[in-house]
């Protein structure tokens, strides 16, 4: 978003990211059809394509799962921050490898069908009052599409044409997804002679899921309530001694369930700003000050920490927020200021006394 910086291309770290996860697929792919039946011990081995099909589809429920625990890692570990950054590029690669699991099923089964494949399947099984029986193949199309929708919007075209809040909540559609995965390959293991192994990782799966989700939640939910507020004239929020706050770093503070402030400290200045990017809604609080400009780890749109203006030529803006010193704590002013409003930076250090209330 600076003179210094290229927005959403292809870059070293994008490349890096995108070869070790083609690495790790290829890796288990190939260690599922090439090495794994060296060890089967079973009189009739597995046809190929449903073996093919195996892999494949085994490959895309991982993948989902890894997708589903970057967020809340992120949030637990900020070592795993990297991983989060262009994880649509992960969601790309599945919603490619659930197609190709899907032509492998429907070559096996459907192959000499006198129906369009996609009909008998939709069609062969209707039992849908019944657990055992339960047509579980409609739960992995409904899936797949849900994907295909997901990867087809994942650029930035649909991003800027829906807009940010519709394309988040479009893409919130990956856990329904993950959802209806699950069952699908739950549902899919009992009604097979495959024996137990398959169901107890699908739930040791959606239980890591879950639990990171839940660990996540209770840590935001538990700086949201060690936050006091101070009985003035405007419920200033307490944020803590600003020299804790990392330099070029942010501390988030949660003033309600849906909004967060990235309180930045550069050297001894410190100003809050909205911690949602105007790009993408990205978090602007797990980025840093590059080139004096706070810098979204999403995709490097760049807002001056004082007015929450992007460098000119471009026109992006965010909020901004009143900040002052008591004492050595930092308060923070709950109330947000229209998009682009310049805020004087609080100067901490204990050296300009005088910016102290």
């Amino acid at each position: 978003m600076s003179h210094k910086y290229i927005p959403v291309i292809w870059n070293r770290t994008k490349i890096v990211y995108d070869i070790v996860a083609v690495a790790c697929i290829a890796a288990y792919l190939g260690v599922y059809l090439y090495v794994a039946p060296l060890f089967q011990t079973v009189t009739l081995p597995i046809d190929a394509l449903i073996y093919r099909a195996q892999a494949y589809g085994t490959c895309v429920f991982f993948l989902l799962t890894v997708i589903l625990c970057i967020g809340p890692l992120a949030r637990l570990d900020t070592r795993f921050l990297p991983l989060l950054y262009n994880r649509r590029h992960l969601g790309v690669m599945t919603a490619c490898l659930a197609v190709v699991h899907v032509k492998y099923i429907l070559d096996w089964y459907y192959a000499f069908s006198p129906t369009d494949r996609y009909v008998a399947v939709l069609a062969a099984n209707t039992s849908y009052f019944q657990f055992l029986g339960f047509p579980f193949e409609v739960l992995g199309l409904a899936a797949l599409l849900i994907l295909l929708v997901l990867a087809t919007t994942s650029h930035d075209f649909w991003l800027h044409f829906l807009g940010p809040p519709l394309w988040k909540t479009l893409h919130m559609g990956i856990y329904f997804a993950y959802a209806l995965v699950v069952f699908h390959v739950a549902l899919g293991a009992l009604q097979s002679a495959a024996g137990p192994v398959m169901p107890l990782v699908v739930g040791a799966s959606a239980s890591l899921v879950i639990t990171l989700h839940v660990l996540a939640a209770r840590k935001e939910r538990s700086t949201e309530n060690d936050v006091p507020l101070e009985t003035d004239d405007t419920p200033w929020v307490v944020v803590g001694d600003p020299m804790q706050i990392p330099n070029k770093r942010a501390q988030i503070v949660a003033l309600k369930e849906d909004e967060r402030v990235a309180v930045f400290r550069d050297g001894d200045k410190v100003s809050a700003i909205s911690n949602v990017c105007a790009h993408q809604n990205g978090p602007l609080g797990e980025g840093k000050i590059v080139y004096g400009c706070v810098t979204c780890p999403w995709h490097g749109y760049q807002y001056r920490v004082e007015d929450g203006c992007s460098p000119p030529p471009f026109t992006e803006k965010v909020p901004t927020y009143r900040l002052k010193l008591k004492g050595n704590l930092l308060l923070l002013d709950p109330i947000a200021l229209p998009a682009g409003t310049y805020i004087e930076p609080v100067v901490v250090g204990g050296v300009h006394a005088a910016e102290k209330a």
